[in-house]
Formats: structure tokens, sequence, C-alpha cells
């Protein structure tokens, strides 16, 4: 045992694990410039890459630090702390764990997850804040609905979005924990839910669904979108009807389920997405040649660990998928 007061700054303490030997920024450094010649990146996108390939170097400049108990110090370099970084925000994340973990209730909870069709993915990635945004309203509207039906009461819920599967593709699910009861309307007494069962989650996708259509079709939303080359079917009535058609007639999946380990889990899990963007650097495996290997979880094979290859400029695209627009990103 080590004596009382003794100091055990970093260098002196056990190594930590072996991370990959390559990073997000390394491969900005090596293809992003030719990225940009080949593809338009906006304005947002080129900031998200300039900042994680300054992150931690000369560029940046750095401080020192210093252990009172011996006078060891060491010079480290500064961090971009940007919001899409993968080497940073994890002090800002475990923040953002305890705040919420602070605020639960001493009852059930349910983690909820609407998960939009596959088939908008064209038209949110060209209005991003439009769509994602309305995601938000349309789940929080289903849920106060079914809290107010059936259970007389104000219903709360913490939502978090993420926007890419584990190959990096658009998939938009929105993310909820949800306390297992209401508020009552006059506010004296708390409504539980169930024990085991939140709401019916086919009724819950319908009215889902029901929602987000339904606010598609308004005039302000429709003007206000953008059409693109995989889109552009969509600025005629008949094009935007038959689309709609196609997503009335989906089984749009929503899953409600109490959490085997609990609602500190879920907060846990949710913290990923909240400082975190698309891939971590620990699941890069090579750099080279042209040539992006990077680890996934396959879901449709028993989340067995495997390894997929892109080129790089199809990894850069992918990654840039997921990045907030310019006036919503959080620099902290």
């Amino acid at each position: 045992m080590a004596a009382i007061g003794r100091c055990v700054h970093p260098d002196l303490a056990a190594p930590p694990p072996q991370p990959s030997p390559w990073e997000i920024a390394d491969i900005f450094r090596l293809y992003g410039e030719s990225y940009r010649h080949a593809q338009p990146v906006s304005a947002a996108q080129a900031k998200v890459m300039e900042a994680i390939m300054a992150c931690r170097t000369a560029h940046l400049g750095g401080h020192a630090e210093q252990w009172p108990q011996c006078g060891f110090e060491r010079y480290a370099s500064n961090s971009c702390r940007h919001r899409h970084c993968p080497k940073c925000q994890t002090i800002t994340k475990a923040n953002w764990v305890a705040a919420r973990r602070a605020e639960l209730l001493p009852t059930p909870y349910f983690h909820s997850v609407f998960t939009l069709p596959h088939a908008l993915n064209p038209l949110i990635l060209g209005n991003k804040r439009l769509l994602l945004g309305l995601l938000f309203r349309a789940a929080s509207a289903t849920l106060l609905q079914f809290g107010r039906q059936n259970l007389g009461g104000q219903l709360g819920a913490t939502m978090v979005l993420h926007t890419w599967d584990q190959r990096l593709q658009a998939h938009f699910p929105l993310h909820a924990l949800v306390p297992g009861g209401a508020l009552a309307e006059d506010g004296t007494r708390w409504v539980p839910t169930h024990p085991q069962f939140l709401f019916p989650v086919k009724a819950l996708g319908q009215v889902f669904r029901g929602k987000f259509l339904e606010a598609c079709q308004q005039p302000a939303l429709t003007q206000a979108l953008c059409f693109h080359e995989h889109t552009a079917f969509l600025r005629t009535k008949a094009g935007f009807a038959q689309w709609l058609d196609h997503l009335y007639a989906q089984n749009w999946v929503v899953y409600a389920k109490r959490p085997f380990q609990g609602p500190e889990h879920v907060i846990e899990y949710l913290g990923r997405y909240t400082h975190r963007v698309a891939i971590a650097n620990h699941r890069l495996v090579d750099v080279r040649d042209g040539q992006i290997r990077f680890t996934y979880r396959n879901r449709q094979h028993g989340d067995q660990l495997q390894t997929l290859t892109l080129s790089a400029h199809a990894f850069i695209q992918r990654f840039l998928l997921h990045i907030l627009p310019i006036d919503t990103m959080l620099v902290r």
C-alpha cells in the first residue's frame, strides 16, 4: 500500500490501456484537403475539421501543470473544446450525466425511442434544423397526449437525439427517459403508470406518425423546405402527396421498456451522444493508402464486432453528415 501523502502524478501511475494509433484528426490531415477539392464543404463542417486537426497541438498553445506535493511539472497542449471533437468534452459529459442523475425521481423509469423511417433521410439531411426540430416536437407532443389521456396529468421526459448508426450512416432515433407517472393536473398528487408498462407502443407509433406527417403538410413548413438532387421530385404536389402516402403506409417504430440496469445506466448511455459525434478514435483500426478501417457492431448479427473499410473520402463524407448547423453548435 502506498504511503499516506505520497504523490502519484500521472507519469508515475500505472500506464493506461493503449489507445488506437490513429485519430479522426489524422484522417482530416491526410485527406481533408483533397476531400474539400472534390466535395462541397459547408462553413460549419470546415470549422469542425479545423478544430479537430488543431486540438492538442502547438497551434492552440499549451499550459503548464504542476503537482504541489512534489513540484513535478509537465506541459500540456490546449484542447479545442469543440462539441464535435472526439478528444474533448469528457468533463462536460460527466457534469451533464451527474446533473441528470440528480434530477431522477423515486419512481420506475422507461427508456423510449422514437425512430423516423429511413425514407425521410434524404429530406432530413437537407433540412436538419427544420425536420429534427419537428421530430422533438412530435415525440414530446405524443408523450404529453398519452400522459393526459392515460394518466390525467403532466408527463415529463429527458430527450436526446443521435443521428448515426454504427457504420456512420444517417439514422435518426430520438431517445427519451420517461418517468413512470405524471403530475396530476391540479398539481397535488403523483399518478403512477403500471410498474412494468408505459403506454401501448403501436398506439404511440401511430400518433407519432400522425403528428409528424400532419406538420409536414403545413404551408409554413413545406414552403421552408429545401430540395436537392435526391428530393427534387417532392417539389411537385403529386410527388409530395405520393411520398406522404408511402410514409403513412409504414409502421413507425416506437420502443418503450423499463431499462434492465435502471435509469442511471440509460443516462450514462445517452451521455455518449450529448457530447460526442459519430465515432470515437478507439474504433479506428487503420488509416493508409486512402482507405479507412474501423470497427462497428453488427446489429443484424447479434452485435458482433466487425470491421468496415471505406475510402477516405467516403469516411469523411459520412462523418460530416452529423455536424450540427453552425448556429446550433455548442463550443464550450
